[in-house]
């Protein structure tokens, strides 16, 4: 029987759900609210062109049609702007409204002289919009096509004169979206450096967090374990009681094993931690201890894991080899470390006695949830596959964390 937790989902970095940088969200969602006012301030404009007849008979603007795309602009202005924070339509809305503002400006400017209209400098200001909106080299697409599109709407025009407009026009329009491209790019190119310098500084100083707690640690509880198995044994020499002995024989067993977890669990908070060695180490412990085989093998080409995916892999071997010493009643263990791509799994088979896998997990028994757990916390996934007297076998899969990430740690020094 198999049971599978965790999903498939969970595998896949690119079904993870790929969301925008929250930084960028917000330089966008302040950009469109900018841009709100703006067009407010240009509505206050030509709500004043509207108002003197001289100033419309300057421009051109004498019908009523000039009195729709006002009210044209109001509306779409508006719907931007209760739509600016939303996570998929504020983008290509606030697009749409760009484009419908080029369509704007050419019905106005097309009665007023077309390319030579006053008007025509708004060009480079929707320009200047489009890029720091989407700065992309297709960004300057949109005001381009508008250039021709007046042409071809003024009627009468002079062709030398067109020409040399659009040629005028465009380059501005060039120099505008590169000044801004560069600029964007220069950056962007100096946040990124910043964010890798915060992460190394971060890293910096939570290794030496570690180190301090390491040093704290290792004086003082290592030091009470020290004092308890050096007492432990002077009252087992002294003890004459064989009942006595076999428990003081007990503790100090446990005392062991425990300055030894606390001894291992220090070593897991230092940059050169070895896992497969820990991994290796542990398994001949336990065969030494259970009295039964047990082999460890690594496949892939290995790569340099996370301190806490360390201690994550580490924690899960040591519950199954746990598990399988107290219940399975195994005579061979084998363990698995498999690097592939951007996964890392370990699974551990035995040859025990097996158990339900889809039977519920009695109360008070918390093995296979601190599993999930750990998987959990690198978006992978735990799979169990066993049977009554087929043996079971563990397989978990974790996800590596992409570079300069970072998992918040804090040492777990008890057993899992």
């Amino acid at each position: 029987m198999s049971v599978q937790f965790g999903g498939a989902a969970a595998l896949d970095p690119s079904q993870a759900g790929e969301h925008e940088d929250p930084a960028i969200m917000e330089r966008f969602s302040d950009r469109a609210r900018a841009l709100f006012y703006a067009r407010l301030a240009f509505l206050a404009i030509g709500l004043c062109v509207l108002a003197v007849p001289s100033w419309s008979q300057f421009l051109g603007i004498t019908d009523t049609a000039a009195f729709l795309v006002y009210f044209g602009v109001i509306a779409y202005s508006v719907t931007n702007f209760l739509l600016i924070d939303h996570p998929k339509l504020g983008r290509p809305v606030t697009f749409a409204t760009l484009v419908l503002d080029l369509l704007a400006l050419a019905a106005l400017v097309t009665p007023g002289g077309g390319l030579r209209s006053p008007m025509m400098a708004g060009h480079v200001m929707y320009t200047i919009f489009f890029v720091l909106f989407f700065p992309k080299r297709y960004a300057i697409v949109p005001p381009l096509l508008l250039l021709p599109l007046v042409a071809f709407l003024q009627e009468g025009a002079l062709v030398s004169q067109g020409v040399f407009l659009m040629l005028w026009y465009s380059v501005l329009s060039f120099i505008a979206a590169y000044l801004l491209l560069y600029l964007h790019v220069r950056d962007q190119r100096r946040i990124n450096q910043l964010r890798v310098l915060s992460k190394s500084q971060e890293a910096a100083i939570v290794t030496e967090e570690r180190l301090r707690l390491a040093r704290e640690i290792h004086d003082g509880l290592g030091g009470q374990l020290s004092t308890l198995i050096i007492q432990a044994e002077y009252i087992q020499r002294m003890s004459r009681d064989p009942n006595l002995t076999s428990e003081i024989t007990e503790l100090k067993s446990q005392a062991e094993e425990a300055i030894d977890e606390l001894r291992r669990s220090l070593t897991m908070m230092r940059r050169d931690f070895d896992l497969h060695k820990a991994l290796e180490d542990y398994c001949i412990r336990f065969q030494e201890r259970s009295r039964s085989g047990c082999t460890f093998k690594v496949r892939g080409r290995q790569r340099r894991l996370p301190s806490e995916m360390q201690l994550s892999i580490f924690r899960v071997l040591q519950e199954c080899l746990t598990n399988i010493q107290k219940h399975a009643e195994a005579k061979n263990t084998d363990v698995r470390l498999k690097y592939d791509g951007e996964m890392v799994s370990l699974v551990v088979s035995d040859d025990g006695v097996g158990f339900d896998a889809t039977a519920k997990q009695r109360s008070g028994h918390y093995g296979l949830t601190n599993l999930l757990e750990r998987a959990k916390k690198f978006r992978g996934t735990m799979d169990i596959q066993s049977a009554p007297g087929n043996g079971t076998t563990v397989h978990v899969t974790l996800v590596v964390p992409a570079e300069g990430s970072h998992v918040a740690f804090m040492p777990d020094l008890a057993r899992a």
